[in-house]
């Protein structure tokens, strides 16, 4: 592929896929927008990655502020003078039963999965529709069949699922890509910084991370995704299964996952 001046915004990129992105788009000659709260972290990080550092912009980012979110694209396009690709990879999740949630626990997380996901696209919309480029959203198989326990996490990647849906047919005749990434079980931080019931991280995964895919390999499936600009993309034997089931046999479904979910270690619910 032609690289040559493209550019690339990736945020959730301190940790990751968001990281592994930025480390193979940088790789491929790039030039590479990374975007998170911490931007000690992305400089630290974007410094091991061997590449020309004029060609990476680390902006700080709370993707659930929409001002961050347009002053990203503003840097960004101040900088490198366009946008090829956007990555909305920032996300949270949590673990705790509906009926004991703090409120503020979900709209935390419908912040900064869906509305992060809204504002970053927003303000990259126009310059992507010059470059004919491609929005990506990083959802997850609980944005396609739900998780208990994560009523939040779930909620927020449905609504990106339903909102990049619909920007996809809007712009059918306009050049304009959108891709709806849905990974299965990553190792990643993710788990270790989701939401307890009162708002607090977890501090430690329930799962077996050495047992998931790596970050690494999602980001490479991802960016070949991107290159043949498919519309979806499903992961995992175990993943692309669930959500052929919950079309076909929601209630089986349902009883499964539930089964399946409550085997984690110090699940917040147990089968009767």
């Amino acid at each position: 592929m032609n690289t040559d001046g493209k550019v690339v915004i990736i945020t959730g990129a301190s940790s990751g896929i968001g990281l592994a992105s930025s480390k193979l788009y940088a790789s491929r000659g790039y030039r590479v927008v990374m975007a998170a709260r911490s931007v000690d972290r992305l400089t630290e990080e974007a410094a091991s990655f061997g590449c020309d550092m004029d060609n990476i912009l680390c902006v700080k980012t709370d993707v659930s502020v929409e001002e961050d979110c347009r002053n990203l694209v503003e840097k960004c396009v101040e900088k490198f003078g366009r946008i090829d690709i956007l990555i909305n990879n920032a996300g949270i999740s949590m673990r705790a039963m509906f009926r004991d949630l703090d409120l503020s626990v979900l709209k935390r997380l419908m912040d900064v999965n869906f509305w992060g996901t809204v504002y970053c696209t927003k303000y990259a919309l126009p310059y992507l529709l010059e470059t004919k480029g491609s929005v990506v959203g990083v959802i997850s198989i609980a944005g396609y069949s739900a998780l208990p326990a994560r009523s939040g996490y779930a909620a927020s990647k449905y609504a990106i699922r339903g909102f990049l849906d619909t920007l996809r047919i809007e712009h059918l005749y306009d050049g304009l890509h959108v891709l709806v990434m849905a990974p299965g079980f990553t190792a990643s931080n993710i788990r270790n910084t989701a939401l307890a019931a009162d708002g607090s991280q977890q501090g430690e995964s329930p799962r077996d991370e050495s047992k998931m895919m790596s970050a690494e390999r999602v980001a490479e499936i991802m960016a070949r995704a991107i290159d043949r600009r498919k519309s979806r993309v499903i992961l995992t034997p175990i993943g692309k299964l669930t959500v052929l089931m919950h079309r076909m046999f929601p209630g089986l479904t349902d009883r499964l996952t539930f089964s399946y979910m409550a085997k984690e270690p110090d699940s917040p619910f147990k089968k009767k």
